[in-house]
């Protein structure tokens, strides 16, 4: 391959015809201080704002971030044509080639990794650990892409037929949207995406409103990633800025046979019935009401651990995150005693500070569905520990709460449903095939886990007359999966898989293919057709 300097043209926020939304004057983009910086330190120009912009808000106090102007529908269908450009030549280059614009893209992302950690805080609200921990999920991603890029493999199948072969061979299937969420708004993009270019698919990403800087800061770190590389066509990765409108245009399209749409059951309801009306392909992992179950046998202090972060970890906003805990009645008073002592001593505050444990929700209407289901909660019946505002003094516009804890009678119509917010509700059970009917009796089938010394136990939960979930831990929290598994979850969750395992079949086409290299024709089944 010939390795040149190069520019992309027309490609959106980064391309040369006029329109790029990084500029390097700060007097344009009216960000904070810490926002430009950030993007300074990746050497990237601060995105402008606009007037009538889409106004990003920082959820550590709600103070402007920046009004990155948003794509109208002209500047939505060019992008998905300049996808659909790229892709007869980006599935022509060989599959090993491609996974080298992925590892060229992760270590720009190694090199990168703090100051993008630190966006992902400004942005989402993600205590600096966890920020860190998802930017480095998009590296782990590329590293397993890479190796992915030369295992895309088939099969050889045996045929009735006299000198006749079966193959299967999968091939690249056209541009592919994202469509991701606020709560993970780098990591969610780099799953598809790095599987994406691999299996020979250009990326066009929709980033939740709410998120929309770290996935142009994401896309300009993709540029330099290609710089040099010569096989890489232009509009192999592009962002598209807007809301629910933006969205619903890019899974309309009928030049992206695949979308993959992280967010809500009722997004994913939305999108795929839309998908459904082309015959576009849906990928989706949508929302999780988790659940622990708490055995007699378990390691108590092991389970207190797990809850606690599985529970209140990124505020209670993860897709994974545990809502749902049912705990044997012999251990519940001691469980309970034991979370409502750990959730008192949980360091709430500014994410910034490493001292912080519990960061911000996302916005005020994060902060009032959680009210909203504390006030169901008690008048199902249920005693709740916490959840009221605090560290107001950090800003009226940062919603920061005491994570809560909800004692329940049985499992109530508030449980049934997924509340984004750092929720526990607890109820105690007598024999574990009831529990773990509990558990699988709510809409949602992403994860689940069961805390247990005993091996029978775990077996049953894990088997097929156990959890209906994706994905079944043992003694492990429901949240944090590695990226070598598939990732997703069953009925209202979506039923798509992401990120490792045989997720990468999703970004492709199955071709079964005959070759008859006999001089005979014979006919599959028996048939006799003499002409």
């Amino acid at each position: 391959m010939t390795m040149s300097p190069r520019r992309a043209k027309g490609g959106g926020a980064w391309g040369d015809d006029g329109a790029s939304r990084f500029r390097d004057v700060q007097a344009e983009n009216g960000m904070t201080e810490a926002l430009h910086t950030v993007f300074a330190r990746m050497r990237l120009g601060a995105p402008t704002s606009a007037e009538g912009g889409l106004i990003v808000r920082s959820p550590i106090d709600g103070g402007e971030l920046g009004r990155p102007p948003p794509d109208d529908a002209a500047a939505i269908d060019a992008k998905i044509g300049r996808a659909a450009e790229a892709f007869p030549s980006w599935r022509a280059v060989p599959a090993p080639v491609r996974g080298e614009l992925v590892r060229r893209l992760g270590e720009t992302l190694r090199t990168h990794k703090a100051a993008l950690a630190e966006l992902v805080t400004l942005e989402c609200g993600k205590i600096t650990s966890e920020a860190l921990g998802e930017v480095q999920e998009m590296i782990d991603v590329c590293d397993f892409a890479v190796g992915l890029s030369r295992q895309l493999h088939g099969l050889t199948i045996v045929s009735e037929r006299p000198r006749h072969r079966m193959s299967e061979t999968w091939l690249p299937l056209g541009p592919v949207g994202v469509i991701s969420a606020f709560n993970f708004p780098v990591a969610v993009w780099a799953w598809n995406a790095t599987l994406a270019l691999v299996c020979g698919d250009p990326v066009i990403w929709k980033p939740s409103e709410k998120t929309p800087l770290t996935a142009l800061a994401c896309e300009g770190l993709f540029r330099r990633a290609t710089e040099g590389f010569d096989a890489a066509p232009d509009g192999l990765v592009q962002v598209i800025v807007g809301g629910r409108e933006a969205g619903e245009r890019l899974v309309d399209d009928p030049r992206v046979p695949l979308v993959s749409a992280t967010g809500s059951t009722a997004m994913g309801r939305r999108v795929s019935g839309r998908l459904a009306a082309r015959f576009g392909r849906a990928l989706l992992e949508l929302g999780g009401n988790n659940a622990a179950i708490v055995t007699p046998s378990a390691d108590l202090e092991l389970a207190r651990r797990a809850m606690v972060f599985s529970a209140v970890g990124t505020c209670g906003q993860r897709c994974t995150s545990l809502r749902r805990a049912f705990v044997h009645e012999s251990v519940a008073d001691r469980v309970i005693g034991d979370l409502t002592r750990a959730y008192a001593s949980l360091p709430i505050g500014d994410p910034r500070d490493p001292a912080t444990l519990v960061g911000p929700l996302i916005d005020g209407d994060a902060y009032a569905g959680m009210q909203r289901a504390l006030e169901q909660a008690r008048a199902e019946g249920g005693t709740v520990y916490g959840g009221e505002r605090v560290r107001q003094e950090l800003g009226e516009g940062g919603f920061y709460v005491a994570p809560a804890i909800a004692e329940m009678p049985a499992q109530k119509p508030v449980m049934e449903r997924e509340t984004f917010a750092p929720i526990l509700y607890v109820v105690r059970y007598r024999d574990l095939e009831q529990a773990i009917g509990l558990q699988n009796a709510v809409s949602q089938g992403l994860s689940s886990c069961i805390f247990t010394n005993d091996l029978r136990e775990a077996e049953l939960f894990t088997s097929a007359e156990g959890g209906d979930c994706g994905i079944a831990n043992v003694n492990i929290g429901p949240s944090g999966a590695e990226i070598g598994g598939a990732f997703g979850g069953e009925k209202e969750t979506g039923g798509g898989r992401e990120s490792g395992s045989d997720a990468w079949k999703a970004y492709m086409r199955r071709q079964t293919s005959t070759t008859n290299w006999g001089g005979e024709l014979p006919l599959a089944q028996g048939v006799v057709f003499h002409v």
